[in-house]
């Protein structure tokens, strides 16, 4: 068995698969977006975890005690391109600033200047949904935050960090970040360096598949799960539903409809 998270916009998604993958069963609890000014949306990761909470403990009221104990493995899968930014202590410095925060336009004139070769080592355009013009903007309005970044998650990766105590992240979520090398699959110097950031900000990259950690006790036992729950690194929420309706050849996509709109081929 195997328990699936899905951290989205607009809420929380558990659901408990079997070891062929059948839907056993399924919750939800719900997530609020802030805008305190124009253009802004950002959330408080605290609210992710609690949803979270929330969802898992419904999903065990649907579940059978023989299929709630059988589950070996969690993954997540999450909104993309967001930022938290965290201090030496592993403590939140802001709100998170969400993928649809359009702030930073800016600033991705500025990445782009810096760096012409953009294109060819991130294979995206730069468009303020993504990570890398987010730090940008806090390093040039919020100053004093900035110098105290000692690391930055994304969404589902802070989830993963909270889950398991391991800061990860997983190539395709890193992908929408601007700083991944998508050729080489690891962090890119010239790119950090034309963002102001320096690797070691950067959580470790695995494949989605990747064991990272095991379930924290805390959680474990909140769940009355077992200690020994393995934990994935996991995917960005496109790249999971890709492959999760076999959207896996070249020439194959499909539409997803959801607080955003994507075409993924």
């Amino acid at each position: 068995m195997a328990l699936g998270l899905d951290l989205g916009t607009s809420g929380v998604k558990a659901v408990l698969l079997s070891a062929s993958g059948q839907l056993l069963a399924e919750s939800n609890a719900p997530l609020q977006v802030q805008r305190p000014h124009a253009l802004w949306s950002e959330q408080n990761p605290a609210d992710w975890l609690a949803a979270t909470h929330q969802a898992v403990r419904e999903l065990r009221q649907k579940a059978t005690p023989a299929q709630w104990h059988g589950v070996r493995a969690l993954a997540t899968a999450g909104q993309m391109h967001g930022a938290v930014l965290l201090d030496a202590e592993g403590e939140v410095l802001r709100p998170a600033i969400l993928w649809n925060d359009g702030r930073s336009q800016a600033q991705c004139a500025e990445l782009e200047a810096r760096e012409p070769a953009t294109w060819q080592i991130t294979a995206n355009r730069v468009m303020a949904g993504f990570t890398a013009p987010k730090l940008m903007w806090v390093a040039q309005h919020e100053p004093e935050l900035f110098a105290r970044v000692a690391k930055v998650l994304l969404p589902k990766d802070w989830l993963v960090w909270q889950l398991a105590g391991v800061m990860s992240s997983d190539c395709s979520d890193a992908a929408g970040t601007l700083w991944l090398d998508v050729a080489e699959r690891c962090w890119s110097p010239p790119m950090l360096a034309a963002s102001g950031m320096r690797a070691d900000q950067m959580p470790t990259l695995h494949e989605g598949s990747d064991a990272v950690g095991t379930l924290l006790p805390r959680w474990a036992q909140a769940w009355g799960l077992r200690p020994d729950v393995r934990v994935a690194a996991g995917a960005g929420d496109n790249a999971a539903g890709a492959i999760g309706v076999g959207v896996v050849r070249p020439g194959d996509g499909f539409l997803s409809l959801g607080t955003s709109g994507v075409v993924f081929v």
